[in-house]
């Protein structure tokens, strides 16, 4: 029973001191009570931490946003966080590409040249998969984990504290306010001791009674107040502490992001030069349309030509270009020119030759060169 009376004893007392500061809130509000101000360093402590909030919880969603765009995938990511779960391993979109690439391959058929470059595509992509998936968690951990620990712990830290400070705040403008208050009811006191004996001075007394508990409230409510504005200014000034991980942070991040371009680059290239090796599908169907085939064909003697060689083909008295290599490129044979990236070369085309290819000068060395590694000039 003792425990049930102490209980309601205290929700009285709280129900009192919120009764309180709603009051002194509203008349403020109302311009009816006066407002003890910070100090302006205090202010721009507290607009450059809610600064740093609002940005940071903007660059935090627009970042979960780019690693994955897929906002059901994020919902099931959140869910499995929540609930102290492992989210179970996803395929990234380009591994799930060359996985249907190289399926698609084997039912084309691997040697046929749609088939082996459907295979070789498709490894590719999956290598760039890989590298997807290592950026993202990379970044999850290097990036994000920061910027999430800053605003679920140290951010709901200094909240929780301003909070108290403002209570704090309301209870010592009540404070002053009572006290304003007892001291006019003070002043009226000392006026009535002047008054015939006869007059009842039992509310003088209780007067000044209440006049002293209002300055002894008040000068706790001024400790109080203070202890709590200071602990909160240090907080406050702990933001450039994480100014300074956050930056740190950043850097890993585009470090990252420079990885895995750079890794993406590298496969493409990769990629490129291997589809330059294959042969070509579209020259598989040579046959011209006029030309005599099956057994109307037999007893017509075959007509040999001459193929000729890299060294023998001349280049054009017109048609020649200038052309800039776009990425390196390593002869697969004699045939062949090897290109170094941002050089510029001769090119020109030969009758007969492959659309894919062009025949590549640079000074006395001549040889074939892929059209898609070069950019040609006007």
């Amino acid at each position: 029973r003792y425990k049930m009376d102490f209980n309601v004893k205290k929700l009285a007392s709280g129900a009192g001191l919120f009764f309180t500061r709603a009051v002194q809130f509203t008349e403020e509000k109302l311009g009816q009570a006066e407002k003890t101000e910070l100090d302006a360093h205090f202010e721009n402590l507290i607009s450059r931490a809610d600064c740093t909030k609002n940005w940071t919880e903007k660059i935090y969603r627009q970042t979960e946003v780019l690693l994955q765009p897929n906002p059901s995938s994020r919902i099931e990511e959140f869910l499995y966080e929540k609930l102290d779960r492992k989210a179970p391993a996803r395929d990234t979109n380009a591994e799930l590409l060359g996985q249907y690439m190289q399926e698609a391959a084997n039912e084309f058929g691997p040697n046929a040249p749609y088939g082996s470059t459907l295979i070789k595509v498709g490894e590719c992509e999956r290598r760039l998969g890989a590298a997807e998936r290592e950026f993202l968690q990379t970044s999850a951990i290097s990036f994000l984990t920061p910027l999430r620990n800053f605003l679920e712990g140290d951010w709901k830290t200094i909240s929780k504290e301003r909070r108290l400070l403002e209570n704090l705040r309301l209870d010592l403008d009540a404070s002053k306010a009572r006290l304003k208050k007892a001291k006019v009811a003070e002043a009226k006191a000392a006026v009535s001791i002047l008054l015939p004996p006869s007059l009842d001075k039992h509310w003088l007394f209780l007067t000044l009674f209440l006049f002293f508990q209002a300055e002894q409230e008040l000068r706790m409510a001024q400790t109080e107040f203070d202890r709590q504005a200071e602990v909160t200014r240090l907080l406050l000034e702990g933001i450039s502490s994480t100014h300074v991980n956050h930056l740190r942070c950043l850097h890993e991040f585009v470090e990252a992001q420079a990885t895995y371009y750079k890794q993406c680059h590298l496969h493409m290239q990769e990629l490129q030069k291997e589809l330059g090796r294959l042969p070509n599908a579209f020259t598989l169907n040579t046959t011209p349309s006029n030309a005599v085939t099956g057994p109307a064909a037999e007893g017509i003697d075959t007509v040999e030509t001459d193929t000729l060689t890299i060294e023998e083909v001349q280049a054009p008295a017109t048609g020649t270009r200038k052309a800039k290599v776009l990425y390196d490129y390593d002869a697969a044979d004699s045939s062949e020119l090897s290109l170094l990236a941002d050089e510029l070369i001769t090119v020109y085309t030969v009758p007969g030759m492959d659309s894919d290819w062009l025949i590549g000068e640079r000074g006395n060395q001549k040889g074939k060169v892929p059209v898609t590694y070069l950019e040609l000039l006007s």
